[in-house]
């Protein structure tokens, strides 16, 4: 059954916050229906979602983006050296993820989504981020990465996988962890998202042509871009000067709140 349009638009909105803030986007997309009585939106809203917080990031990193395209399409322009590496360090980023969602796509979507592991996921990676932006004082940028470190990232990626987790969440600790500054750990974390979003939205774009409920889907759409966006906006804002403390915390009591009641 569709979402009505209000289910619509707080879905969208909590897709878009959650999936650029460290506090996982599919723990809170089961866990909240499950916390008000709604039934499952389906998959062509799922993907709905997800390109909407894809064009919100596009639309914030659009320069970057653009820079990347054109050192590529430039390949004899030295002064494009570096974003060159970057667009390397992507790719190498991508690809485990992208393998393990091609393998794991039906575990993620049936015995993945425990409450009881969604919890223990919200918790144990909540933990982790805490120790990384702790005890890591990374001053790298995102140019200073190297092949070995991205594929080190794209490895932690894959976890994502299993609700709880978070993409966002689990890229930002790791960098961390690999000596990069915490507005840059999150600007490739960010970065990193427009592929791996991408290719899963094209891959299951067929059910949004097939959908019976247009209204919904766009409605979906436009409040997850719109959310992705000012997310995006006030983490970069924010981690410039303080902690990722706050996030830690909310992640711990949601995990908490998830054990307790389901």
């Amino acid at each position: 059954m569709p979402p009505s349009l209000f289910q619509s638009f707080i879905l969208g909105i909590v897709q878009g916050l959650t999936e650029f803030l460290p506090i996982s986007s599919s723990a809170h997309l089961i866990l909240i229906p499950r916390l008000l009585g709604w039934e499952d939106p389906g998959l062509s809203f799922d993907v709905a979602l997800h390109l909407g917080t894809l064009a919100g990031v596009v639309i914030y990193f659009w320069q970057d983006l653009w820079n990347l395209v054109e050192s590529v399409l430039k390949p004899s322009d030295s002064t494009r050296k570096d974003d060159r590496r970057l667009v390397g360090f992507l790719i190498v980023a991508t690809i485990p993820g992208a393998i393990a969602g091609l393998l794991l796509e039906h575990k993620a979507e049936t015995i993945f989504r425990s409450p009881a592991l969604i919890g223990v996921a919200l918790i144990v990676m909540g933990t982790a981020l805490a120790i990384a932006d702790y005890f890591c004082k990374g001053d790298k940028t995102v140019y200073g990465l190297t092949y070995n470190t991205a594929a080190a990232i794209g490895i932690a990626q894959s976890l994502a996988l299993i609700p709880g987790v978070s993409r966002s969440g689990i890229t930002i600790t790791i960098a961390l962890a690999l000596g990069l500054e915490r507005r840059e750990a999150a600007r490739f974390s960010f970065l990193l998202s427009v592929p791996i979003i991408a290719g899963a939205g094209i891959l299951k774009l067929k059910a949004i042509l097939h959908s019976a409920d247009k209204m919904a889907l766009g409605v979906g759409f436009s409040a997850s871009a719109i959310a992705g966006f000012f997310a995006i906006w006030a983490l970069m804002t924010y981690v410039q000067t303080k902690r990722y403390t706050p996030f830690v915390i909310y992640r711990w009591l949601v995990g908490l709140f998830a054990l307790w009641y389901f």
